[in-house]
Protein backbone atom coordinates (compact mmCIF):
# COMPACT_ATOMS: atom_id res chain seq x y z
CA UNK A 1 0.00 0.00 0.00
CA UNK A 2 2.79 3.03 1.18
CA UNK A 3 4.65 1.70 -2.65
CA UNK A 4 1.06 2.34 -4.34
CA UNK A 5 0.63 5.91 -2.37
CA UNK A 6 4.45 6.65 -3.18
CA UNK A 7 3.73 6.09 -6.99
CA UNK A 8 0.90 8.63 -6.69
CA UNK A 9 2.31 11.15 -4.75
CA UNK A 10 5.53 11.09 -8.03
CA UNK A 11 3.20 11.21 -10.40
CA UNK A 12 1.08 14.54 -9.01
CA UNK A 13 4.41 15.71 -8.14
CA UNK A 14 5.16 15.60 -12.02
CA UNK A 15 2.09 17.80 -12.79
CA UNK A 16 3.00 20.50 -9.86
CA UNK A 17 1.23 18.82 -6.66
CA UNK A 18 4.42 19.63 -4.79
CA UNK A 19 3.38 23.53 -5.13
CA UNK A 20 0.99 24.74 -2.86
CA UNK A 21 -1.03 26.84 -4.89
CA UNK A 22 -1.92 23.82 -7.14
CA UNK A 23 -2.45 21.35 -4.38
CA UNK A 24 -5.38 23.25 -3.20
CA UNK A 25 -6.52 23.93 -7.02
CA UNK A 26 -6.43 20.25 -7.58
CA UNK A 27 -8.43 20.06 -4.26
CA UNK A 28 -10.91 22.76 -5.22
CA UNK A 29 -11.29 20.50 -9.12
CA UNK A 30 -11.77 17.52 -7.24
CA UNK A 31 -14.49 18.74 -4.60
CA UNK A 32 -16.43 19.99 -7.47
CA UNK A 33 -16.09 16.90 -9.61
CA UNK A 34 -16.75 14.81 -6.84
CA UNK A 35 -20.05 16.71 -5.37
CA UNK A 36 -20.92 17.04 -8.83
CA UNK A 37 -20.73 13.11 -9.78
CA UNK A 38 -23.19 12.78 -6.21
CA UNK A 39 -25.31 15.30 -6.79
CA UNK A 40 -24.11 17.16 -3.96
CA UNK A 41 -24.85 20.62 -5.66
CA UNK A 42 -28.11 22.02 -6.55
CA UNK A 43 -29.22 25.81 -7.53
CA UNK A 44 -30.72 26.53 -4.64
CA UNK A 45 -30.90 29.06 -1.47
CA UNK A 46 -31.00 26.16 0.77
CA UNK A 47 -27.35 24.77 -1.07
CA UNK A 48 -25.81 28.21 -1.07
CA UNK A 49 -26.37 28.83 2.51
CA UNK A 50 -24.73 25.45 2.66
CA UNK A 51 -21.96 26.83 0.75
CA UNK A 52 -21.02 29.11 3.34
CA UNK A 53 -21.16 26.89 5.78
CA UNK A 54 -18.75 25.03 4.41
CA UNK A 55 -16.66 28.01 3.84
CA UNK A 56 -17.08 29.12 7.49
CA UNK A 57 -15.85 25.50 8.52
CA UNK A 58 -12.73 25.85 6.39
CA UNK A 59 -12.05 28.97 7.50
CA UNK A 60 -12.72 28.00 11.28
CA UNK A 61 -10.32 25.20 10.46
CA UNK A 62 -7.09 27.64 9.34
CA UNK A 63 -7.95 29.93 12.35
CA UNK A 64 -8.34 27.77 15.04
CA UNK A 65 -5.63 25.69 13.45
CA UNK A 66 -2.87 28.23 13.57
CA UNK A 67 -3.93 29.97 17.05
CA UNK A 68 -3.13 25.95 18.30
CA UNK A 69 0.22 26.54 16.67
CA UNK A 70 1.24 29.07 17.92
CA UNK A 71 0.13 28.31 21.50
CA UNK A 72 0.77 24.40 20.99
CA UNK A 73 3.86 24.89 19.26
CA UNK A 74 5.26 27.90 18.49
CA UNK A 75 5.23 29.93 21.93
CA UNK A 76 6.54 26.90 24.31
CA UNK A 77 9.31 26.22 21.38
CA UNK A 78 10.99 29.49 20.85
CA UNK A 79 13.10 29.52 24.51
CA UNK A 80 14.20 26.15 23.35
CA UNK A 81 15.86 27.55 19.62
CA UNK A 82 19.40 29.09 20.17
CA UNK A 83 19.06 32.91 19.29
CA UNK A 84 20.81 32.63 15.90
CA UNK A 85 18.05 30.93 14.76
CA UNK A 86 15.03 32.90 16.60
CA UNK A 87 15.50 35.23 13.21
CA UNK A 88 14.08 32.34 11.46
CA UNK A 89 11.00 32.49 13.07
CA UNK A 90 10.30 36.19 13.53
CA UNK A 91 11.65 36.77 10.16
CA UNK A 92 10.06 34.34 7.31
CA UNK A 93 7.34 32.36 9.54
CA UNK A 94 5.53 34.45 11.97
CA UNK A 95 4.56 36.99 9.55
CA UNK A 96 3.14 34.38 7.09
CA UNK A 97 2.01 32.28 9.65
CA UNK A 98 0.26 35.94 11.07
CA UNK A 99 -0.95 36.53 8.00
CA UNK A 100 -3.28 33.63 6.84
CA UNK A 101 -4.01 33.64 10.70
CA UNK A 102 -5.74 36.97 11.06
CA UNK A 103 -7.32 36.95 7.29
CA UNK A 104 -8.90 33.36 8.25
CA UNK A 105 -10.17 34.69 11.70
CA UNK A 106 -11.98 37.46 9.74
CA UNK A 107 -13.04 34.78 7.00
CA UNK A 108 -14.34 32.73 9.74
CA UNK A 109 -16.67 35.84 10.98
CA UNK A 110 -18.07 37.22 7.99
CA UNK A 111 -19.09 33.78 6.53
CA UNK A 112 -20.79 32.75 9.89
CA UNK A 113 -22.44 36.11 10.18
CA UNK A 114 -23.86 35.07 6.37
CA UNK A 115 -24.63 31.44 7.30
CA UNK A 116 -26.41 33.31 10.33
CA UNK A 117 -28.28 35.66 8.24
CA UNK A 118 -29.50 33.27 5.02
CA UNK A 119 -30.59 30.99 7.49
CA UNK A 120 -32.63 33.37 9.41
CA UNK A 121 -31.10 32.92 13.26
CA UNK A 122 -28.78 36.51 13.39
CA UNK A 123 -31.14 37.83 15.76
CA UNK A 124 -31.78 35.52 17.94
CA UNK A 125 -28.62 34.39 18.41
CA UNK A 126 -27.10 37.62 18.75
CA UNK A 127 -29.80 37.98 22.02
CA UNK A 128 -28.64 34.72 23.06
CA UNK A 129 -31.61 32.83 22.35
CA UNK A 130 -33.70 35.09 24.73
CA UNK A 131 -37.43 33.71 24.07
CA UNK A 132 -36.66 30.93 22.31
CA UNK A 133 -33.49 29.20 24.23
CA UNK A 134 -31.61 25.59 22.59
CA UNK A 135 -30.37 26.31 19.22
CA UNK A 136 -30.10 29.46 19.62
CA UNK A 137 -28.63 29.99 22.61
CA UNK A 138 -25.89 27.47 22.19
CA UNK A 139 -25.23 28.74 18.30
CA UNK A 140 -25.41 32.95 20.23
CA UNK A 141 -22.77 31.93 22.63
CA UNK A 142 -20.46 30.51 19.89
CA UNK A 143 -20.92 33.62 17.71
CA UNK A 144 -20.16 36.13 20.62
CA UNK A 145 -16.62 34.00 21.33
CA UNK A 146 -16.04 33.97 17.81
CA UNK A 147 -16.25 37.56 17.61
CA UNK A 148 -14.62 38.60 20.82
CA UNK A 149 -11.45 36.23 19.58
CA UNK A 150 -11.74 37.70 16.27
CA UNK A 151 -11.62 41.26 17.77
CA UNK A 152 -8.75 40.55 19.93
CA UNK A 153 -6.91 39.15 16.81
CA UNK A 154 -6.96 41.90 14.31
CA UNK A 155 -7.18 44.83 17.28
CA UNK A 156 -4.51 42.93 19.87
CA UNK A 157 -2.51 40.52 19.27
CA UNK A 158 -1.84 41.60 15.21
CA UNK A 159 -0.94 45.28 16.36
CA UNK A 160 1.01 44.02 18.99
CA UNK A 161 2.68 41.61 16.82
CA UNK A 162 3.57 44.49 14.41
CA UNK A 163 5.93 46.13 17.45
CA UNK A 164 7.47 42.25 18.45
CA UNK A 165 8.24 41.82 14.32
CA UNK A 166 9.76 45.21 13.88
CA UNK A 167 6.93 46.60 11.11
CA UNK A 168 6.65 49.01 13.29
CA UNK A 169 9.08 51.28 15.20
CA UNK A 170 9.06 50.33 18.90
CA UNK A 171 11.82 50.62 21.67
CA UNK A 172 13.04 47.21 23.23
CA UNK A 173 10.74 48.15 26.05
CA UNK A 174 7.87 48.38 23.99
CA UNK A 175 8.24 44.96 21.96
CA UNK A 176 8.87 43.49 25.26
CA UNK A 177 5.66 44.73 26.37
CA UNK A 178 4.11 44.09 22.98
CA UNK A 179 4.98 40.52 23.04
CA UNK A 180 3.94 39.61 26.41
CA UNK A 181 0.29 41.70 25.75
CA UNK A 182 -0.13 39.46 22.26
CA UNK A 183 0.77 35.70 24.07
CA UNK A 184 -1.34 36.30 26.98
CA UNK A 185 -4.65 37.47 24.33
CA UNK A 186 -3.21 34.39 22.16
CA UNK A 187 -4.01 32.35 25.42
CA UNK A 188 -7.38 34.04 26.43
CA UNK A 189 -8.20 33.12 22.56
CA UNK A 190 -7.17 29.40 23.16
CA UNK A 191 -8.89 29.25 26.26
CA UNK A 192 -12.10 30.84 24.68
CA UNK A 193 -11.30 28.39 21.58
CA UNK A 194 -12.26 25.19 23.45
CA UNK A 195 -16.18 26.57 25.49
CA UNK A 196 -16.40 28.45 21.40
CA UNK A 197 -16.36 25.07 19.40
CA UNK A 198 -18.21 23.01 22.21
CA UNK A 199 -21.08 25.48 21.72
CA UNK A 200 -20.85 25.44 17.42
CA UNK A 201 -20.95 21.86 17.39
CA UNK A 202 -23.32 21.44 20.38
CA UNK A 203 -25.98 24.34 18.49
CA UNK A 204 -25.80 21.59 15.21
CA UNK A 205 -26.18 18.13 17.95
CA UNK A 206 -27.51 19.16 20.96
CA UNK A 207 -31.34 19.66 21.44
Amino acid sequence: MNAIMVKIFDTLAKVGLDKLERALIFGAVLVTVLALAVGAVEASYAWFAFLFRWLHVVSGVMWIGLLWYFNFVQIPSMPKIPDEHKPAISKVIAPTALFWFRWAALSTVVTGLLVAIMSGYIVNALILGIGTGGRDTYIGIGMWMGLIMAYNVWMIIWPNQRKVLGMVEASAEERKAAARTAMLASRFNTMFSIPMLYFMVAAQNVS
